[in-house]
């Protein structure tokens, strides 16, 4: 028979004996409404001591209920903080101050959801953050609005910097990490993995030593130690996607013939796998489909559509342009970096086909839109405010939703090369052990890496 548990409450720590003083230092004021209104003449004398052991249980309670009680009095706290700046705010917003519907605490500090009074605007609160930053004595405060209804915005309270640490990819211990072909490449400003789907075409921007580079290496790491993906990779300086060059089915440098060539193989092998699908009846490469799936990673996307010889620079343009507006039905994937974010080497048309979009540090608003999309700067996602000193922090828009502020996963070049030699054994193991019959559609992954 089973003994009953005896398992006690752990013991209160110094900072939580802390928390709780300050619990009770600020239900001292209602326990002297309660005596001065003599509640228990008009409630009874039963109800006033059960609230009374109510509020002691809380205190003295299990973790959890004094988290819970911790919770509540920061929000309201922060609730009556919120209103005294707004109170002091420029505007008519002293007069008409937004609702607070709901704070949530994050690992950055604090998340507030807004519900804007009539006549006020989100451009009204965003020239108010200053002055609010200033009241309640943090960091930074920016505002966001919420797609579910214009009256309502995303407030986030910085309390602390959430990126003062670079994390290390999981990659740099795991074997592989790809779950139904997304893959983790950061951390957010509440402490939340964000992954990328290896379905969707990406496109990377951002100027020189904003953390591009390193965010890349860590898809395409993703990408190496799947040994079921072939890679295309195009290197524009030669050496940013070398370490991995083993692991790649063709490895194309800042040869713009070569990628001429590599990129018409690609159109006829998806114009084929059109005619495949076709003929089975299906409108797409599913994942359990028999048919590889193709990754192609290009760098320095403007070395290649926007070079010095302007023939060979607009064939491939033209060509890119086509893999990327149909190539991901037919299972290939493209993902494109460039540190020139400008709508000479990334238009809009060929933007819009990129559903997953990664804004580094930009010197301007127009070039971080130039990744994102028009207009998300003035709605509070422009990568021109990210700090030079934390490389890799950055904006991620991805299926349509609102922008992820994030700071990338980090892999040196030890634990690249340490995962290079992983990924090519895996792939060798791969094909050994490779049951497949052969392929009615020529797949190129059957060939040797480099042919």
């Amino acid at each position: 028979m089973n003994e009953p548990s005896t398992k006690k409450s752990p013991p209160l720590k110094t900072n939580e004996v802390v928390a709780l003083a300050t619990i009770l230092a600020h239900f001292a004021p209602l326990l002297a409404v309660v005596y001065y209104l003599d509640v228990a003449r008009h409630v009874g004398w039963v109800l006033t001591l059960l609230a009374c052991l109510t509020l002691v249980g809380l205190v003295i309670g299990p973790r959890r209920s004094r988290a819970w009680l911790r919770r509540t009095l920061h929000a309201a706290l922060l609730r009556w903080q919120l209103t005294r700046a707004f109170f002091h705010a420029p505007g008519t917003l002293r007069e008409h101050h937004p609702f607070v519907r709901k704070v949530t605490a994050t690992l950055a500090g604090d998340d507030v959801t807004l519900r804007l009074p009539h006549g006020e605007t989100l451009e009204s609160v965003q020239r108010a953050c200053a002055r609010i930053a200033v009241s309640l004595r943090v960091r930074e405060v920016r505002v966001q609005r919420v797609d579910a209804s214009a009256h309502l915005v995303q407030m986030f309270i910085v309390r602390r910097n959430p990126f003062a640490t670079v994390r290390t990819s999981a990659l740099a211990t795991r074997a592989r990490t790809t779950e139904n072909y997304a893959v983790t490449v950061g951390v957010d400003d509440s402490g939340r993995d964000v992954r990328v789907s290896l379905h969707r075409h990406v496109l990377l921007g951002g100027e020189p030593g904003a953390g591009k580079s390193n965010a890349l290496q860590v898809l395409l790491a993703h990408c190496a130690l799947d040994p079921s993906l072939v890679l295309w990779l195009f290197d524009g300086k030669l050496v940013e996607l070398s370490l991995l060059e083993e692991c790649a089915y063709r490895f194309v440098g800042p040869d713009l013939d070569d990628a001429i060539d590599a990129l018409e193989e690609l159109g006829a092998l998806m114009d084929e796998r059109y005619r495949v699908l076709k003929a089975r009846g299906q409108r797409e490469v599913s994942i359990f489909s028999d048919l590889a799936r193709h990754v192609v990673v290009i760098d320095e996307l403007a070395l290649f559509v926007a070079g010095p010889d302007k023939a060979r620079s607009q064939r491939v343009a033209k060509l890119l342009g086509d893999l990327v507006a149909r190539g991901r039905a037919a299972g290939i994937t493209v993902i494109a970096a460039t540190q020139r974010p400008s709508v000479d080497i990334v238009p809009a048309f060929l933007r819009d086909l990129f559903s997953v979009r990664w804004a580094f540090r930009c010197t301007t608003r127009d070039a971080s839109d130039t990744v994102l999309g028009a207009g998300w700067a003035s709605r509070g996602y422009s990568a021109d405010v990210l700090k030079m000193d934390s490389p890799g922090e950055s904006f991620l828009l991805s299926e349509g939703n609102l922008p992820v502020r994030l700071r990338a996963d980090y892999l040196s070049d030890d634990q690249i090369r340490a995962i290079a030699t992983r990924a090519t054994a895996a792939r060798l193991d791969w094909k050994t052990r490779s049951t497949r019959a052969p392929r009615s559609s020529g797949e190129h992954d059957t060939r040797p890496p480099h042919g």
